[in-house]
């Protein structure tokens, strides 16, 4: 089981990636075809020509996503993160399985890569979703 505190550190870093992601395909769609993740790897091009239209839905479905993370930063109700690690893995766990199928295009490393990244932000998503451990309260505990 996870703490409240840290299933919030998980809904930050779901929201980082989120933030990235979604200002890089909505604000600069061409670089996030050929540039993604980093310079050189270019797992978007790899997968087929650049569409601009769907670059920019990704990138808005991204920045979709960052809004509900930032709410339940703000609000972290055991309803706002169950919502929220549900929204997540809907997302998360269809794109690992399209992607976990679509690996041959890709040396090795970036298969890998591929993986380990999708891989962890599905688990994030998937322990939103367990019930929390209470928090222990100090001031009970006799010293």
């Amino acid at each position: 089981m996870i703490s409240p505190s840290g299933k919030r550190v998980l809904v930050a870093l779901l929201a980082v990636t989120a933030a990235v992601v979604g200002v890089w395909a909505a604000a600069f769609p061409v670089s996030f075809h050929t540039d993604f993740p980093i310079a050189g790897r270019g797992w978007v091009s790899a997968l087929g020509p650049y569409n601009e239209h769907l670059i920019r839905d990704v990138g808005a479905h991204y920045l979709g996503l960052l809004v509900l993370s930032v709410w339940t930063l703000r609000r972290p109700t055991p309803a706002a993160l169950a919502v929220t690690g549900g929204a997540w893995t809907a997302f998360n766990s269809v794109h690992f399985l399209w992607h976990a199928l679509h690996l041959g295009v890709f040396p090795v490393a970036d298969r890998i890569g591929n993986m380990v990244a999708l891989g962890a932000v599905l688990i994030a998503s998937l322990l939103l979703l367990t019930p929390s451990r209470k928090p222990v309260d100090t001031a009970a505990v006799p010293e």
